[in-house]
């Protein structure tokens, strides 16, 4: 029996020294001192050991059991402690090192205007509304004083989607639907897409933006207009900006005009930006005709006001001397950076 423990005990200290991992040391505490385990083996056999023997055997046993589980604990501590230090080597962060760049969005160009712009009116009084891109033909044209006949019609190559529907050439459409909903005074702009067939090039695209305001109340004249719109073409351009208004001609509104601003490239002297006017057109406006009010259920004979549409694509390519507006819309990360 001596022999037997001794034997297993160069043994089991051999296999000992060769674990690797936490799972050998487990199946090796099992396969030793388990409950079927050899160590257990050998004690089943002490019935045929002579009766002085047995204390000395019995304490050969318990002194091996425990060198086996001080040598298990220890290996075990070792081999945690190992895997802890190649985990940590791993998985060690130099701090020294530059974090990764990562690529920070931003505001579109048009949305960055169009914030400016929603600003600024609203600073002015004004509120924001919104209409549907797919309107019926007689809140983009009828109520706008453009019947079907009419050659204004002409101008602006539309896009029908079935009878009586269409998508928006303008967003003036929103406009009706508010004077039809709310009683003056009103004072709103109405941003939105608008669709017309034009040819792509650098000024032209068949979708672009505009950004139309009304204002109806009591005793509106064309001198609030002007003023309305020098306010805003100094809050874009600069302080230094000058205004002129030209005679025009627009179906809704009586009288018209064109609004252009000096050149912001060479200060109102020409170049090539302003082809060598000096000046720059941003926008079409006038008063609100009469036919349009009564149409709306709005008193001409009380109420009067002015309206005005703002190409916000124009305003945008002016502002950042942007030279082709189909960069507005191709997404080229390359341009948008830049803003």
């Amino acid at each position: 029996m001596k022999q037997q423990l001794e034997a297993l005990r160069v043994e089991a200290l051999a296999q000992l020294d060769a674990l690797s991992s936490q799972k050998e040391i487990e199946d090796f505490r099992i396969r030793m001192l388990g409950k079927k385990g050899e160590l257990t083996a050998l004690l089943r056999g002490m019935g045929s050991v002579p009766a002085e023997e047995r204390p000395v055997i019995g304490q050969m046993v318990n002194e091996l059991r425990q060198l086996l589980e001080e040598k298990l604990e220890t290996k075990a501590s070792v081999l945690a402690s190992e895997a802890k230090n190649a985990r940590l080597a791993a998985e060690t962060i130099d701090v020294t090192l530059p974090g990764e760049q990562r690529t920070v969005g931003g505001l579109h160009p048009l949305n960055n205007v169009l914030e400016d712009l929603i600003d600024i009116f609203r600073s002015m009084g004004f509120d924001v509304v919104d209409g549907p891109e797919a309107e019926t033909d007689y809140y983009n044209f009828e109520a706008l004083n453009v019947p079907a006949d009419h050659p204004a019609r002409d101008m602006q190559d539309t896009f029908y989607l079935a009878d009586n529907l269409l998508l928006r050439t303008q967003t003036s459409a929103a406009q009706i639907r508010t004077m039809e909903n709310r009683k003056p005074p009103i004072r709103i702009i109405c941003p939105g897409r608008v669709f017309r067939a034009d040819e792509v090039d650098a000024t032209h695209s068949p979708v672009f933006h505009q950004v139309e305001g009304l204002v109806v109340d009591k005793g509106i004249t064309m001198c609030d207009l002007k003023g309305v719109l020098e306010q805003f073409a100094r809050e874009i351009y600069g302080p230094q900006t000058k205004v002129k208004f030209r005679p025009s001609f627009f179906p809704f509104t009586e009288p018209s005009v064109e609004v252009d601003v000096s050149c912001s490239e060479c200060g109102g002297e020409g170049c090539r930006v302003c082809k060598g006017t000096g000046w720059i057109e941003i926008l079409g406006a006038g008063m609100v005709h009469p036919r349009v009010l009564s149409g709306c259920g709005i008193d001409p004979e009380e109420y009067s006001g002015f309206a005005f549409g703002i190409g916000l694509d124009r305003l945008t390519t002016t502002r950042h001397k942007i030279s082709d507006i189909r960069l507005l819309f191709e997404n080229d990360v390359r341009f948008l950076d830049q803003f």
